[in-house]
């Protein structure tokens, strides 16, 4: 794409998702190239990888979302847990 230095500056938060989305920007004054907008390569967002915690969770009380006792409650209440 190519854009007028006055088109450029008007329009500037357009041509920025235009290069999020891949695109370059040769911006032009008198018709010659003076800068050129491109998409920096770090910015790709990477592909998720799933699985890659598996077996390096550690589960220490299966019950953990299970209902407390009353002796648990009673702690609980009283500032001991």
């Amino acid at each position: 794409m190519k854009v007028t230095v006055t088109f450029a500056s008007a329009h500037f938060q357009k041509l920025l998702k235009a290069v999020e989305r891949g695109e370059r920007v040769t911006i032009t004054r008198c018709r010659k190239p003076v800068a050129l907008l491109s998409p920096v390569p770090e910015a790709a967002k990477r592909k998720r990888k799933l699985g890659t915690l598996r077996g390096k969770i550690k589960i220490i009380d299966p019950n953990w979302a299970g209902p407390m006792t009353d002796e648990e409650v009673e702690a609980f209440v009283g500032g001991r847990y």
